[in-house]
């Protein structure tokens, strides 16, 4: 019987032949903590060690409250400053970077074939790129940080084959919502998702990191698109290193294969306050809301953010809305910058955020109000993500967020296109 990846990887990792419901002791490629490395510190120093196992591996990045919105914040930044000096941790981007995620992916980190561990349950947006990454807790960052090992159960793979040709006004968020909404939150549990098939090959890399960052929300342990052309072409110039491209064997066990054609697709929903419930927005048409957000780590990349510049060009915000645009990196940023994107959704009426994880969160930089509705591109809608637990918010593609926009409604964005 065949290999799937994750147990070639982790097989790899561990020096022997492995299957799914295995455990192994592993050292990662990379580790990756943001803010959280201040609280991260805290449990390192409980350990009584002076210095990290092995500082080249780590990824700090400071994204989730930048610039720091209190004292509080403030001071956790300067203590992981003065850590990285201290420790020489040569891989340390401070705030005019952007989100963990994308900048990881940028500065090549996440490769073909690489292990990558981080504090932060939506790091499954590596494999996008053949990566095996994964999210862990605080604690198990600062023993890795002590010891460079961690023990893994090896995941039993759930395979999602996608196929059919994408219809106009679909875009990746409409399938991973679709997917999530028949399947439920907990329908990956611990185990690694697949994405296959003819639509997923023809996916860019931004709409392939769009559905691994949302495996998270299906309670996956990894997610992973086969490295392709497209994946090599893209880090043609960013790989940091060399990287070992590793597929599932044709004959590989799958616990379970889910089929999706999307050639009939409609724009879909998320209602709050959970990310599986999910409707078409035939069934959210109307639905009145206070901000929207566009970007994230999600949806923050170029290809996001033309298609709601195209769709807002030339027109204008409702007056009852406000627009909050986060670039996903300062390189994506630039990139909208350049080619006058940012211009349009500014003359349209938007206000855009320094690229970070803003309003998402719910810490700063657009926190909603007591009985508000948020319509967002991010990833979660749970009660309270974004501010006050009496808020709602609902989940879409940037396009209809966008369409949406300029009604004051949810609304269907093959309106405007």
């Amino acid at each position: 019987m065949g290999k799937t990846f994750s147990e070639k990887l982790l097989g790899l990792k561990a020096g022997r032949e492995v299957s799914a419901g295995d455990v192994v002791t592993v050292s990662p490629d990379y580790i990756l903590s943001h803010d959280n490395s201040a609280a991260i510190i805290k449990e390192f120093e409980k350990l009584g060690l002076e210095k990290v196992s092995s500082p080249g591996k780590l990824v700090i990045v400071l994204d989730h409250v930048i610039p720091a919105s209190s004292e509080k914040y403030a001071q956790n930044h300067k203590t992981i400053r003065k850590f990285v000096e201290e420790q020489k941790i040569t891989n340390f981007f401070d705030i005019h970077h952007g989100i963990c995620h994308q900048v990881l992916m940028e500065n090549g980190f996440a490769t073909p074939g690489k292990l990558i561990l981080g504090a932060d349950s939506h790091t499954v947006s590596y494999g996008a790129l053949g990566a095996f990454s994964s999210g862990i807790g605080r604690s198990e960052v600062a023993a890795l940080w002590a010891t460079d090992e961690i023990w893994l159960r090896v995941p039993e793979t759930l395979k999602i084959q996608i196929e059919g040709k994408l219809p106009r006004g679909i875009y990746a968020k409409d399938i991973i919502l679709k997917i999530i909404g028949e399947e439920g939150a907990d329908c990956a549990n611990y185990k690694a998702v697949e994405f296959s098939g003819d639509a997923a090959k023809n996916m860019s890399i931004a709409s392939r990191i769009v559905l691994c960052n949302m495996a998270a929300e299906m309670g996956a342990k990894n997610a992973y698109f086969a490295p392709d052309d497209v994946a090599i072409s893209w880090l043609e110039n960013r790989a940091k290193d060399e990287f070992e491209l590793i597929y599932s064997d044709k004959d590989a066990k799958y616990q379970t294969v889910l089929h999706f054609n999307i050639s009939t697709l409609e724009p879909q929903v998320a209602f709050p306050h959970t990310v599986d419930n999910v409707k078409p927005v035939s069934q959210a048409k109307g639905i009145k809301f206070h901000q929207a957000v566009i970007g994230t780590c999600t949806n923050g990349r170029l290809e996001d953010l033309v298609v709601a510049a195209q769709i807002l060009k030339g027109k204008k915000v409702h007056p009852e809305v406000r627009v909050l645009v986060i670039p996903a990196s300062r390189a994506e940023y630039l990139l909208a910058l350049k080619e006058g994107v940012l211009e349009s959704l500014v003359e349209a009426g938007c206000v855009v955020l320094n690229p970070g994880c803003g309003p998402c969160l719910g810490a700063h930089q657009g926190v909603i109000a007591p009985g508000e509705v948020a319509l967002s591109t991010a990833n979660r809608n749970f009660q309270g993500r974004m501010g006050s637990r009496d808020s709602f918010i609902y989940l879409a593609s940037p396009a209809t967020v966008a369409a949406s926009a300029i009604k004051g409604v949810i609304t269907d964005p093959r309106e405007y296109l």
